[in-house]
């Protein structure tokens, strides 16, 4: 078993501390993307699974086995960071041998693992050349393959794409799910990037402050985040959030804005009458609607992307943004209405910023 168990994790460096607490159960096999903003507590998660720093309380186990005093070496674990770290003296079959050398094994085993990686990474006619004389998606499948020949229990990702452009990012996103679900391995993979967790994650943990706001699928927090924050995170561009008052009445319920307009919302909607609230709403589910139905806005900024228009409006003083997939003919200061099927529409609480 090559399962992954935190629970209770603190970190703290001086009187500062940057981990609250973490519990988190991953699983045999599975490939879980931790992601938040910069200085949310990620990659010293990640550098508290391999042994790069110290546990300040709680406890981690790979299996059965608490590893809190377990050196680096000892965990069985291989890790890809951010910067390749290749030896630049070194050939690329000198570099993924590396460790294998440091170990001692034999050399037909070495042989037969590299080349075996090699394969997998498409590496095979490159092992004769140095890092220097490689692109940088190819000097990043030397990082991994490095880590592959290792047979370790547990991968561990730090950010290994931020180096690349963006185009190659999406390769090598491709590139490394493919592997996993190839290999199997139990995996752990840190970004800031949501594109990234939400394409490569069996699930996602999503942090802020050195704490968990939400764990799930990827689309179980697209469809249902669990605050404002989640909400906000998750989701390129980001979900709109209109301030306004719950009403509920007899006939129905609304939202009614700062400006006065007046949102639909389900009548069975939770939450009490006249409470703040934040009706949000995910640009793609917006529509186009005539006459007076739908909040009245006025266009802003129009942003073809060629699969489907960017549209930035005002409703009162808030932005929004709709994404439409057919082609509509937008100008500047033109008013337009939008209106959103009740089923898509997300009320967080204004003060908590919890979901209702």
């Amino acid at each position: 078993m090559s399962s992954v168990t935190i629970r209770g994790i603190k970190k703290r460096y001086g009187t500062l501390t940057v981990l609250h607490g973490i519990d988190l159960d991953i699983e045999d096999q599975e490939f879980v993307v931790l992601v938040g903003p910069s200085g949310c507590g990620k990659s010293t998660l990640l550098r508290m699974i391999a042994g790069l720093e110290s546990v300040s309380s709680g406890s981690i186990a790979i299996g059965d086995r608490v590893i809190n005093d377990v050196p680096p070496k000892s965990r069985d674990i291989a890790m890809v960071f951010q910067n390749y770290a290749l030896y630049p003296h070194m050939s690329v079959y000198e570099n993924m041998s590396f460790s294998l050398r440091l170990r001692r094994q034999a050399k037909d085993v070495i042989d037969r693992k590299v080349r075996e990686a090699a394969e997998i990474l498409n590496l095979g006619k490159f092992l004769d050349r140095s890092p220097r004389q490689l692109s940088g998606g190819q000097r990043q499948r030397v990082a991994m393959g490095r880590a592959l020949v290792r047979d370790a229990q547990v991968f561990l990702f730090d950010e290994p794409l931020s180096n690349l452009d963006a185009k190659l990012r999406v390769v090598m996103r491709v590139e490394i799910k493919a592997l996993h679900q190839r290999l199997k391995t139990t995996s752990v993979y840190v970004t800031h990037d949501q594109i990234e967790a939400m394409t490569m994650a069996d699930r996602i943990v999503v942090m802020n402050a050195g704490r968990i706001e939400q764990i799930g699928t990827p689309l179980q927090l697209y469809d249902t985040p669990a605050n404002l924050f989640v909400a906000d995170f998750i989701g390129s561009p980001s979900m709109n959030f209109i301030h306004g008052t719950l009403h509920i009445g007899a006939s129905g319920a609304h939202v009614q804005t700062e400006n006065g307009t007046r949102l639909a919302v389900p009548l069975m909607a939770s939450g009490r009458d006249g409470q703040k609230v934040v009706y949000g709403v995910r640009p793609e589910h917006m529509t186009l609607t005539e006459g007076d139905a739908g909040a009245p806005v006025i266009v802003e900024v129009v942003e073809p992307t060629g699969a489907n228009i960017q549209v930035y409006c005002k409703l009162g003083e808030t932005s929004v943004c709709a994404i439409f997939t057919d082609r509509h003919e937008f100008r500047p200061d033109q008013q337009i209405r939008l209106t959103c099927p009740l089923e898509k529409i997300h009320l967080f609480d204004a003060e908590s910023g919890l979901r209702l």
